[in-house]
């Protein structure tokens, strides 16, 4: 059975608490806005897309069940929480665009005056659910294009080595994955002979999570620390580094979690090439470069305790960053549902993209 972190239906919603995970599998019941709010802060749900999902639900949660007196009324209470949602986690530009979307739709329906408050609400909804659906299909094809844009820099036809950094996979998204999509895909076409997993921490993502996506999947997997990068890029024959990300600038930079930048510099220097796969919703052409992305800083807790357990020195300092930039040189392309995009072509490819879709 495949693994769901988020199930939505009839006007409810559970999210998976990957917080317990993999020692325990438990949902948590979202029952609105505030409920969604602090499931994302709280990284009881994580990675860009669930974020975006996960955000836009607990909202339509709250619209099913609530009645309001008037296009104005329905159209501010929509800006503001959508505006609260995105100040859970910052960074992970999914949330925004999501918002800004939604936004703009409530607007636009809310100036028609042949469309009913009612029809609004409707629409609304529809927009949301679809979210679901996009994701997994967008995700496929992501896995798709990277699995081929991987193989196309082998020279031989006999499975390979990929490494992954943090998780992209079911428990990131609606399902299937991003990076861990592109996995998934080399897995199906028997292209797959080993995936090395980085244990991530502080917060241990990968160690938890993508390992758990791993044995469920029945992969053939390795998690490695994440100081043995190097040396596992020395002593095998690694054919890429895949990794997800929380926000893609106009020019390639890309934000991840941290630890991407280190992976990507080593990489560099051992000639395995680097990719970046995201949907669309993750890049951010309003952001021109790295510099200008904000990155969340999480509590010093996550460093210094396992659990209960404290195992950092008391009274020393620490900093925190949950992610960090990889700069667009170190990164050979960045894999996408539309294709896959070296960093200087991606935005004109966009507005290309964005363009040509409009005008259909």
């Amino acid at each position: 059975m495949a693994l769901k972190a988020i199930i939505y239906k009839n006007g409810e919603l559970d999210v998976l608490d990957q917080l317990l995970l993999p020692a325990q599998s438990k949902y948590i019941s979202v029952k609105g806005v505030e409920d969604g709010w602090k499931v994302i802060n709280k990284m009881q749900v994580r990675g860009a897309p669930a974020i975006a999902i996960v955000g836009c639900l607990s909202l339509a949660v709250e619209v099913k069940n609530e009645k309001f007196d008037s296009k104005n009324n329905f159209r501010r209470e929509i800006e503001g929480k959508l505006n609260y949602l995105i100040s859970a986690r910052p960074t992970a530009v999914n949330m925004k665009l999501a918002a800004d979307d939604l936004l703009s739709l409530v607007n636009k329906l809310a100036d028609d005056e042949t469309i009913t408050l009612e029809n609004i609400k409707q629409n609304f909804l529809d927009a949301v659910e679809g979210m679901l659906e996009k994701d997994i299909s967008d995700n496929k094809a992501i896995g798709m294009n990277g699995a081929d844009v991987i193989l196309s820099h082998t020279t031989s036809d006999t499975p390979i080595k990929i490494l992954t950094h943090c998780n992209t996979g079911s428990l990131a998204t609606a399902g299937y994955g991003t990076a861990l999509g592109v996995i998934r895909r080399l897995w199906e076409i028997k292209r797959l002979e080993h995936v090395y997993c980085t244990e991530t921490r502080p917060y241990n993502q990968g160690a938890r999570l993508t390992a758990y996506e791993l044995v469920h999947d029945k992969l053939p997997a390795t998690l490695i620390l994440d100081s043995m990068v190097a040396s596992l890029l020395k002593s095998n024959k690694i054919a890429a580094a895949v990794v997800g990300a929380d926000r893609v600038a106009a020019n390639g930079d890309t934000a991840n979690k941290i630890g991407t930048y280190q992976i990507a510099v080593v990489a560099k220097y051992h000639n395995v090439p680097f990719f970046v796969a995201a949907p669309f919703t993750s890049i951010d052409l309003a952001i021109p470069s790295g510099d200008r992305i904000t990155i969340e800083e999480r509590p010093a807790r996550e460093m210094t305790h396992v659990g209960e357990h404290r195992i950092a020195a008391p009274g020393i300092n620490c900093w925190n960053p949950a992610f960090d930039v990889t700069p667009a040189e170190l990164i050979t392309g960045i894999v996408t549902e539309k294709g896959v995009f070296k960093p200087t072509e991606l935005r004109d490819a966009v507005q290309r993209i964005i363009g040509n879709a409009a005008s259909q």
